[in-house]
């Protein structure tokens, strides 16, 4: 990596790394946020960051977003920024062509001091901004607006939000916004991190080319340093709303920020880690716990804002049990001061830190550049420790031989104290709230240990499964060297398809599936079969239950989950080369010993039960039932959960479906994607999965008669108490499934999104972030959704529905904008160029393809494909296909209040 600063103060940092090749990530950070705002200024500096996007020197008005599109960088997706209280980072990913990385740079250089500040795209903004703002009036951030100045004591940073007041967005004047950008705005406060697959040497010349000219003002203001002070107060508060569907109780322990600057400073980071790591396995045993007191806990060490760390502990408790769920939960924490950590449980968390070290030290070639501009970023806004991922390793190896469980009862004193603590209540409305007295009463009775910290589990088994397997063998081999694909059969029947890759040298992911799934079910085993992979995965397998599971995994770089879809039931997994052994170990072991633990059982349905309790609250909850109802055909599969539905889940049956399940695995397909070598796995499939069950017999999955709506429905929904107004239209119908369809109907997603940014957001000022949506599906039968979906002012909804609608008209009626057309090929290719480099994208890709019974070298012909497409071709399938006289119109307003 390559730093220097540049007389006027402009820092930069610059790395060559070829991961994704043919990319660079190109960031300009400044040291100014919010907290800078002068009173008349309040969310001027998020302001700015958008209009950094609106017009500069070189890209005046829309070209700079229109520039980029061209080269196959999407808005919102790649090209992206964010303004915090201290700092405001834009984020450029772009190809690493020569004459783009330029124009990258010039980007930049505009970004730093050369936006235009267009009156008329001000005042076009505001109404953007705005329609942001209102994503945010959920219960969640209502709370929140509450209890942050109690959280902040009160500092500067409870009243400088980042997005701002809605008086100061409306009305504020040109000269307010020019004064914080030249204030603020300046080399000595500014830096690029740039990364990729670049000459760095070239890149520097540049850099000190085009930002050596930047100028600080004259009499600058100075940068000042805002803190949180700590008073040494307890403070107490308790809120409710309507739409509050639980009671939530937090005690957050305010504490001097810990520094992350020197190599004493990361050992203390990793001391916090390991003891975070500790007490998420113990509230994760306790929530196992039969007849547990309360829904969910957790508590950590981390960042709370500014100079501020926190230790912060929540509860999530059952309806009229906040007493009983705060004493459950605060006992863990009592025991943890009283007493303090095990041994062994620092052994376990110190393994599966170095474990997780070993992976990355193997993978240091594969390395994001996105990784490295994020540490880059750190360091230039907080110094934290940027010490390289081989000084990194160095680092944790010795420091996890030294540390002890005293410097872990060190962490427990200095962080759970009595002073500087915030008790903080969230309820639904007309619940019974204690006073602080109460509540600190509650506290002190969880003095005794819990029976986790307090007595040593018992000795897991030695083996994870009961019987070892019989092995099967490979019969055929088949060799596309072309592709790099590997079709086999075993001698039970299954089908096994690997492509090895050197993407990753450490990463091996798989999947197997087979037809059939919940489809093959009625209405009484439904539920059951709905829910059967999920209890099964959570209750161990083979001789190991929950507990001795985790400690099975705890140091393993793996992941196995079992699945029953609507179609198909299979397992899917990953590990890191001398795990996979043990990763098709487990698979076998769920699929052929699964086991249901009651207690996991009983807990899971009796959250699942409290949840329900509080649906009924969430208005988002409330239309995606309605919608997903809508287009089931009201279909017991399709209709919204309910209290009815969880009583139908059996336990025993769950058991029962999801061995009938995996009985007969004759059709199932494995697929192999990974650092393997053929020659060296092939004993572990064949004994893995070369032994599962078969019986000759062909599974299938039932076409259930579901079909998408025929006729238009439009449906009004009113409830929630938030401004806000959210809007879907649904196009759908029997869809003709070919590689060159597919294609057609993507593009005329991404020219709709285009279209819906340029029309609804840029031209209307109407919304924020509207999207649009396709799914395809060849099974049980062909069809196609395209949806449009945004929120926005409820007083503006139809004339905006009207806006979408006109757009979508335009397209069937007249055809895409070639500009429009050409935005989505480059943004295609360019998406393509380095999804290929992913075993994840394989694996999907190759999997679904065989699901599908689609041609595993479909890919090949995708650039192809993606040239052939006309203006003519996109406009017929359009026409096709987006039929109003089948449109779903979905709108969520609030309800109308006295």
């Amino acid at each position: 990596m390559r730093t220097g600063k540049l007389s006027n103060g402009f820092t930069y940092f610059i790395r060559y790394n070829e991961t994704p090749k043919n990319r660079v990530v190109l960031n300009l950070v400044v040291k100014a946020g919010s907290i800078l705002e002068d009173d008349d200024q309040r969310g001027l500096a998020h302001f700015m960051e958008h209009m950094s996007f609106n017009g500069t020197k070189n890209f005046p008005k829309n070209q700079l977003i229109d520039y980029l599109q061209k080269n196959g960088v999407r808005f919102g997706a790649d090209i992206n920024a964010y303004t915090g209280f201290d700092e405001t980072v834009y984020q450029l990913p772009i190809p690493a062509d020569k004459e783009i990385l330029n124009n990258g740079i010039r980007i930049l250089r505009d970004w730093a001091n050369a936006a235009t500040l267009d009156p008329g795209a001000i005042d076009k903004e505001r109404g953007v901004i705005l329609e942001e703002k209102r994503l945010q009036a959920g219960v969640e951030n209502r709370m929140q607006a509450h209890y942050s100045p109690v959280l902040f004591n009160h500092s500067r940073y409870a009243i400088r939000e980042p997005i701002g007041t809605d008086e100061m967005l409306k009305s504020f004047p040109k000269s307010a916004l020019e004064r914080f950008y030249k204030d603020w705005y300046r080399p000595n406060l500014q830096a690029v991190v740039i990364v990729g697959d670049i000459d760095v040497n070239e890149v520097e010349k540049q850099i000190r080319k085009s930002f050596s000219e930047l100028k600080n003002p004259l009499n600058e203001k100075k940068r000042p340093v805002y803190t949180i002070d700590l008073t040494g107060k307890n403070q107490f508060l308790t809120l409710s709303d309507p739409e509050m569907s639980s009671t939530v109780a937090q005690i957050i322990i305010k504490h001097k920020a810990a520094a992350l600057s020197t190599a004493a400073e990361f050992r203390k980071a990793i001391v916090t880690r390991l003891f975070n790591g500790i007490l998420a396995k113990r509230f994760r045993a306790l929530s196992r716990n039969d007849n547990q007191d309360f829904l969910q806990a957790d508590a950590r060490i981390g960042k709370l804002l500014a100079n501020v760390d926190n230790f912060s502990f929540r509860v999530v408790v059952k309806p009229g049990q906040l007493k009983q769920g705060v004493s459950a939960a605060w006992r863990e924490i009592a025991s943890l001061k009283q007493s303090g950590f095990m041994q062994k449980e620092l052994d376990i968390e110190k393994n599966i830190y170095a474990s997780a070290m070993e992976n990355a030290i193997a993978e240091k070639n594969n390395i994001s550049s996105e990784s490295y501009a994020k540490e880059y970023i750190a360091y230039f806004l907080n110094h934290d420790l940027a010490p390289g991922i081989d000084m990194e390793y160095a680092l944790v190896k010795k420091f996890l031989a030294e540390i002890n469980l005293e410097e872990l009862d060190k962490l427990t004193t200095e962080y759970i104290r009595k002073d500087n603590t915030d008790i903080i209540i969230l309820a639904p409305d007309n619940t019974i709230i204690p006073n602080e007295g109460t509540f600190r009463s509650w506290m002190d009775s969880g003095s005794q240990k819990t029976a986790i910290s307090n007595s040593t589990a018992p000795l897991a088994p030695k083996s994870l499964l009961r019987k070892e397997p019989v092995a099967g063998r490979f019969v055929s081999t088949t060799v596309d060297q072309a592709d790099g694909i590997t079709t086999m059969l075993l001698s039970n029947g299954i089908k096994v398809v690997l492509k090895p890759t050197g993407f990753k040298k450490d990463e091996i992911l798989f999947s197997g599936f087979s037809p059939g799934g919940t489809s093959v079910y009625g209405e009484t085993d439904y539920q059951s079969a709905k829910n059967a992979a999920a209890i099964v995965s959570s209750s161990g397998a083979g001789n190991f239950g929950p507990r001795d599971m985790d400690d099975f995994l705890a140091n393993k770089q793996m992941g196995v989950q079992p699945f029953i879809s609507e179609l198909s039931q299979g397992i899917s997994g990953g590990s890191t080369n001398s795990n996979i052994g043990g990763a098709l170990q487990l698979a076998y072991t769920y699929l052929m010993e699964p086991r249901i633990d009651s207690t996991i059982f009983k807990n899971l349905m009796g959250k699942s039960r409290l949840a329900l309790l509080g649906r009924d609250k969430n208005p988002q909850a409330i239309l995606q039932d309605s919608i997903k109802a809508i287009f089931g055909g009201y279909n017991f599969r399709r209709t919204a959960p309910s209290l009815a539905k969880l009583d139908q889940i059996n336990m025993a049956r769950c058991l029962e479906i999801f061995r009938e399940r995996f009985s007969n695995n004759t059709d199932m397909v494995f697929t192999f994607v990974g650092s393997f070598e053929i020659d060296s796995i092939k004993p572990l499939i064949e004994k893995y999965i070369g032994s599962l069950p078969t019986t000759g017999n062909k599974n299938y999955f039932v076409d259930n008669g579901i079909r998408l709506p025929e006729k238009a429905v439009r449906l009004f929904i009113k409830k929630g108490i938030a401004q806000r107004a959210r809007v879907e239209l649904v196009f759908s119908s029997d869809f003709e499934y070919s590689a060159e369809n597919r294609i057609r109907m993507d593009a005329i997603r991404e020219i709709l999104q285009i279209r819906m940014i340029e029309r609804l957001r840029e031209e209307e000022s109407g919304v924020y972030s509207p999207s649009v949506y396709l799914g395809l599906d060849k099974k049980p039968r062909s069809t196609f959704k395209l949806s449009i979906v945004f929120d926005c002012d409820p007083g503006r909804y139809a004339r905006l529905i009207a806006s979408a609608l006109d757009e979508v008209r335009k397209l069937r009626d007249l055809g895409p904008k070639e500009v429009n057309v050409q935005k989505y090929i480059a943004e295609s290719i360019r998406a393509r160029e380095t999804s290929v480099s992913s075993n994840q994208w394989w694996l999907g890709y190759i999997a679904g393809q065989l699901e599908d019974a689609e041609p595993l070298n479909q890919y090949s012909s995708y650039m192809n494909d993606l040239k052939k497409l006309t203006l003519k071709s996109i406009r017929e399938t359009a026409a096709n296909y987006l039929n109003e006289k089948r449109l779903i119109e979905a709108v969520l307003l609030p309800e109308e209040r006295n």
